[in-house]
């Protein structure tokens, strides 16, 4: 029989005190954790220079955002950059949103690199020095964490070997976290990229959330201080068919009932290109969905929270404001959509654009 101990009592409470106040009823996450390179190619669409000091000015504006806006939001992501930026007072970012009952995490991972002998198919790296930074990070008031893994749907894909390989470093990095005092975010994304169907999504999704379960079991990762960031089950992006909310959340809530322990706190979902609107939509179909649902099924959306916000700010002092109104308007809609109770509707400056992008990398 194999022996082996879980966290000390003390450590499991902290954790699981963290995750499920992350996913408390109608709150989400603010996913600020664009790398440098993509917050770059965010701003090329609204023509300013990717600059440290755009980059801060514009995650300032994102935090000090008031409370209507704050109010949906239990948690805040961020870049390693920003964790270190202030506000124009002074205000270090994470006691800026401390201070605002927000809980800051932090990005961990250092990118997804080919997987050798594979379909262009990939791996994520940063295991290698991520107890001293995550060490690190605690000491400067992070409490979660969040790692990226990437699968893709094709003729052949995901392979065996990718699924594997990927389970296995998500389970890694949720064992170095947990030992520092981070919630792990767990955030196997099956990408949209392709013409398959809502059937085939909903298979592939169900095979990578079982073997990401199996390596969390086989690497005695707690559960109850943890977080799962996975996709909903879409079809793919080009596919020609065009199914319903409702198909989407039974799909959705099925591939999660037959994979995802009832221990596991909460399901923060990504976005994963679709518009704000659809996001907001598919959020709360999910929710509304009559099956059994042990785990808060929530948000943690990058460009679903934040396209109308960088449209209406366009770089200018003088937009913050309206910005920062785009921003209450989502967070709105998706606290609502949290609880099952968004009725659709909220336009926004890029509600309906499509956010799309291939291969997406962050």
């Amino acid at each position: 029989m194999a022996h082996f101990n879980y966290l000390p009592a003390p450590l499991q409470e902290e954790l699981r005190n963290i995750a499920n106040a992350i996913v408390a009823p109608g709150k989400g996450i603010l996913a600020a954790d664009e790398s440098t390179a993509t917050i770059g190619k965010r701003f090329v669409g609204i023509g300013i220079e990717n600059t440290e000091e755009n980059r801060r000015k514009y995650r300032q504006l994102l935090f000090t955002a008031d409370e209507s806006a704050t109010q949906h939001i239990s948690g805040v992501i961020l870049f390693e950059e920003t964790l270190g930026q202030k506000t124009d007072d002074g205000t270090p970012f994470p006691e800026l949103l401390k201070k605002k009952g927000i809980i800051p995490g932090i990005k961990v991972d250092k990118g997804v690199v080919n997987l050798q002998g594979t379909e262009e198919e990939s791996t994520t790296q940063g295991l290698d020095d991520m107890a001293q930074r995550c060490a690190k990070y605690k000491a400067a008031g992070c409490q979660f964490a969040k790692w990226r893994c990437v699968l893709k749907i094709g003729k052949n894909t995901p392979s065996p070997l990718a699924i594997l390989e990927n389970a296995n470093v998500l389970a890694r990095y949720a064992t170095i976290c947990q030992s520092n005092g981070l919630v792990p975010i767990v955030e196997p994304e099956v990408l949209p990229d392709g013409d398959h169907d809502l059937e085939r999504a909903q298979k592939v999704t169900e095979k990578v959330l079982a073997a990401v379960y199996k390596a969390l079991s086989d690497h005695n990762v707690y559960l109850e201080g943890t977080l799962l960031k996975p996709n909903m089950v879409t079809a793919g992006q080009s596919c020609p068919r065009k199914y319903t909310p409702q198909e989407v959340a039974i799909a959705t809530v099925t591939t999660l009932q037959r994979t995802v322990p009832p221990a596991m706190p909460g399901v923060t979902f990504l976005s994963g290109g679709q518009s704000e609107e659809d996001a907001s939509i598919h959020l709360d179909a999910i929710n509304r969905f009559p099956g059994k649902k042990p785990w808060a099924l929530t948000f943690s959306f990058g460009r679903a929270l934040q396209a109308s916000v960088l449209q209406a700010w366009a770089g200018k002092d003088a937009n913050v404001k309206a910005a920062q109104d785009e921003f209450h308007k989502r967070a709105k809609a998706n606290g609502e959509a949290a609880l099952g109770k968004y009725g659709g509707g909220i336009a926004g400056a890029a509600a309906g654009q499509d956010l799309f992008i291939k291969n997406h990398s962050y």
